[in-house]
């Protein structure tokens, strides 16, 4: 799907994710849309995005003013308000659905929280268009591993985001929902690369939940390009899952520590956290098939597969992180070729942004 002279959503703009979407959207690699939309409720970050993209270095107050005479634009609003997300979808021909809370811990703790944000944000996204016929073509929804056989909050509340969007495919035909779902994004703030930062610049110790823990590892950009296949080529209700690597946890921090003086501290696995991580469940694996360089999972609605392509036998067996994780010195080349050591990364908003 070409997204020349498109008007363009990101409901969570300002998250690592987003930012790096927008940046590209702007740098017109799928055509150069006509504007761009980002809804968060974060005034701050909103505020740097804006500083960036001027490449302002000081802060004065008309750089707010003129915001929706740009082709990038900001709005503050909240995905769990109906009428904020009417507003924001009335302007769309697509939509990038990335708002949610994404920390473990948080939503253990607040769990309804999780629901208002990561399921009723989806549900406002499908009854806005639902109710009043907006001309949005297509929507991406952006989920995540733990979706996948959930063991906590925030993997359950978007396993049900996912579904919310498969299944308004079946009751709005003029808007093709699809979904992606990835694993661990190695820069996005509160991920493993980041806390292992600090705590080797702090002189350690690096803690590790369990020596055998294993995560699927993507960079921001990877991300990005799953949701623009998903953009490109998934039919309605389909999931786009990559094949990604991945590696040990503790394999990654003694990439990162390399020889340092820094120790790894073994704390346990916490709450609601797997040791293994999976992207397609034994369950999904009946109506999963290859295709390319992704896995597509289609709909178990019967609405929605009766026109399903041949994609050619299912997998086999579910997708998991601890299939076949690369080795210490795989991980290590992995990281310095995404310059995502200590000495090469920088994880700041202007970075994400350049």
């Amino acid at each position: 799907m070409e997204l020349t002279d498109k008007r363009i959503l990101v409901t969570g703009g300002t998250g690592s994710l987003g930012q790096v979407l927008v940046r590209r959207l702007l740098a017109g690699e799928r055509g150069l849309p006509k504007k761009v939309i980002v809804l968060s409720r974060d005034e701050a970050k909103q505020h740097e995005m804006r500083l960036s993209y001027q490449h302002r270095q000081v802060s004065t107050d008309e750089v707010i003013y003129r915001n929706f005479e740009q082709v990038l634009e900001f709005r503050i609003g909240d995905v769990r308000s109906y009428a904020d997300v009417c507003a924001a979808v009335r302007d769309a021909d697509v939509v990038f659905h990335a708002a949610a809370l994404k920390q473990v811990p948080t939503c253990e703790y607040f769990p309804e929280q999780a629901v208002l944000t990561n399921c009723l944000g989806a549900a406002n996204v499908v009854r806005a268009i639902g109710e009043f016929a907006f001309p949005v073509q297509a929507v991406v929804g952006i989920s995540t591993d733990k979706a996948c056989k959930p063991v906590n909050v925030m993997g359950m509340s978007k396993a049900v985001a996912e579904r919310i969007l498969i299944a308004a495919n079946v009751l709005n035909r003029r808007t093709r929902f699809v979904c992606v779902r990835y694993g661990n994004v190695l820069a996005s703030r509160g991920s493993v690369i980041p806390l292992f930062h600090q705590q080797i610049r702090r002189g350690g110790p690096v803690t590790v939940t369990a020596p055998t823990m294993t995560r699927f590892l993507m960079t921001l950009d990877q991300a990005v390009e799953v949701v623009f296949e998903a953009l490109a080529n998934a039919r309605p209700g389909e999931i786009i899952v990559p094949r990604a690597p991945a590696a040990l946890v503790t394999d990654v921090a003694r990439a990162l520590i390399g020889d340092r003086d820094v120790e790894v501290r073994v704390t346990g696995i916490r709450p609601g956290e797997k040791e293994h991580e999976i992207l397609v469940s034994e369950e999904e694996c009946r109506h999963t098939y290859r295709r390319g360089g992704y896995y597509v999972i289609t709909p178990m609605l019967p609405e929605l597969r009766h026109a399903e392509p041949a994609y050619g036998e299912p997998l086999n067996r579910e997708y998991s992180s601890a299939d076949a994780p690369v080795g210490p010195e795989e991980t290590a080349v992995l990281l310095r070729q995404n310059r995502l050591l200590v000495d090469q990364a920088d994880f700041s908003t202007a970075e994400l942004l350049r």
